[in-house]
């Protein structure tokens, strides 16, 4: 079955045919690192790993490039405020922005590690590529999108007819019923390419430019990266929900504008992670990383295969009941793999039921069900092992990793166990939590059930 994905500029599910045969171009927005992933940006990047899994179970050849913002993302999106780089730099008390970047790209490819998704072809970060955004703004100003005001270069949004098309906004209406105060900008939709620097302050971050000196707006900076690591006209441009409206819109309109292209072919984006009916944020201050889940003694796996349960196109609701659902479930399909033999042979039947549900836009909880159709059905173990094997790789759950890792797990690591079942018993709680932690030191988490406690890899 032809693969079939849904594209936000047409709002439908529509076939994918790739632009260059056999080759795909894949650009995913990446994180602003001034602070740690929470666990609904990681869902963002879960759905895209899955795309990228999809796409190679399909047999194509992916080049895959991930941003990361480390300069020029303001905390409002109506260009006004600090930079969040400079701001978490002063919150951390002495390091700069340079170190904070480095700490908190560090974190996040650790989680991505974590979470088993594949390393991007690319990692590219703005700060690496100034000379190219300088220049497609130079370029856009060539062509009369560009204006000056007292404290930056803006783009012009009433030159493009369709400004807004992506989110189907309704820039005339903005335009009628303004009532915020915008400066010296022409339009409400109007945004910065090219930032000053205060006259009055010194930034750690900034440029010369032909402008002045100082710094790139958030969104150029994935317009110059994705054209020159993917060209002008690539297959897939991928981010979360809330880039609809403004930074996914405002790199449309830079592409029309430079190069009469809407960028990419495909527009997809991942659905919130809602905790408590509340959308997660950085901002609040308040929300879960992925090493919350593991001090909790989850396996990071079990979050990837709770996303697995939802569509990524479904808002999807946390809840600490939902993860001990995908914990036993992961644990339970993990023993039964590593149960059977091996020697099989894949069944392609399954296989082509399996990728029909995967090519109907990533259905992954259809693919699922599939998976547990085949635990349950009368294949031959090794068959079953050997086809599960192979939809795996678009699964990402690891399954042979574990096996592998839970075929020995070290004494010591068993003895801290037995330890924590001993103080466990005392009603030693301080004991077993200081037990516990060392477990997971080690590399291993701990789950206690009705029949005991099982330590388990994590993978």
């Amino acid at each position: 079955m032809q693969l079939h994905l849904y594209d936000t500029w047409h709002r439908a599910v529509r076939p994918f045919e790739p632009l260059n045969d056999g080759h795909v171009g894949l650009y995913c927005c990446g994180p602003t690192v001034y602070d740690y992933a929470h666990i609904g940006n990681l869902r963002t990047y879960l759905f895209e790993d899955t795309l990228r899994r999809a796409l190679e179970f399909n047999g194509y050849a992916v080049r895959h490039v991930v941003n990361i913002t480390d300069v020029g993302h303001l905390v409002s999106d109506g260009d006004e405020g600090e930079d969040k780089m400079e701001a978490g730099s002063r919150r951390a008390g002495g390091a700069s922005a340079w170190d904070i970047a480095a700490r908190f790209t560090a974190a996040f490819q650790q989680d991505l590690a974590a979470l088993n998704a594949l390393p991007p072809t690319i990692w590219s970060r703005a700060t690496d590529h100034i000379a190219e955004q300088i220049e497609y703004v130079a370029a856009l100003e060539r062509k009369g999108y560009v204006y000056r005001t007292s404290d930056g270069m803006y783009f012009d949004t009433a030159r493009l007819d369709d400004y807004g098309h992506l989110a189907r906004l309704d820039a005339a209406g903005l335009q009628a019923g303004n009532r915020v105060e915008m400066g010296e900008k022409r339009n409400p939709t109007d945004f910065s390419l090219w930032k000053f620097s205060p006259a009055e302050q010194k930034r750690q971050m900034e440029w010369d430019s032909p402008w002045g000196r100082g710094f790139p707006g958030w969104h150029i900076e994935c317009s110059a990266m994705s054209a020159k690591h993917l060209g002008p006209w690539f297959d897939i441009h991928c981010g979360g929900e809330d880039h609809i409206p403004v930074h996914h819109s405002n790199e449309i309109a830079q592409s029309q504008g430079c190069h009469g292209t809407r960028a990419a072919n495909f527009w997809m984006h991942g659905y919130f992670l809602q905790l408590d009916d509340a959308k997660m944020s950085k901002s609040s201050g308040d929300f879960l990383r992925l090493q919350t889940l593991i001090d909790r003694g989850y396996d990071p796996l079990a979050y990837r295969y709770l996303n697995l349960t939802a569509h990524y196109r479904k808002q999807m609701n946390f809840s600490w009941e939902a993860m001990d659902a995908a914990s036993l479930a992961l644990d339970k399909l993990r023993r039964q793999y590593a149960a059977w033999p091996e020697g099989g042979e894949v069944d392609g039947g399954f296989v082509e039921a399996f990728a029909a549900e995967i090519n109907q836009d990533l259905n992954t909880p259809r693919a699922l069900a599939r998976v547990w159709g085949l635990v349950k059905s009368k294949r031959r173990d090794a068959d079953k092992k050997a086809t599960l094997r192979h939809c795996d790789r678009a699964l990402g759950l690891n399954l042979d990793g574990w096996q592998a890792m839970a075929a020995e797990i070290p004494a010591p690591v068993l003895a801290l166990a037995k330890s924590r079942e001993a103080a466990r018993a005392a009603r030693n709680w301080q004991e077993a939590d200081a037990l516990r932690a060392a477990i997971l030191d080690q590399g291993y988490a701990v789950e206690d059930g009705p029949d005991g406690a099982r330590v388990k890899p994590l993978v």
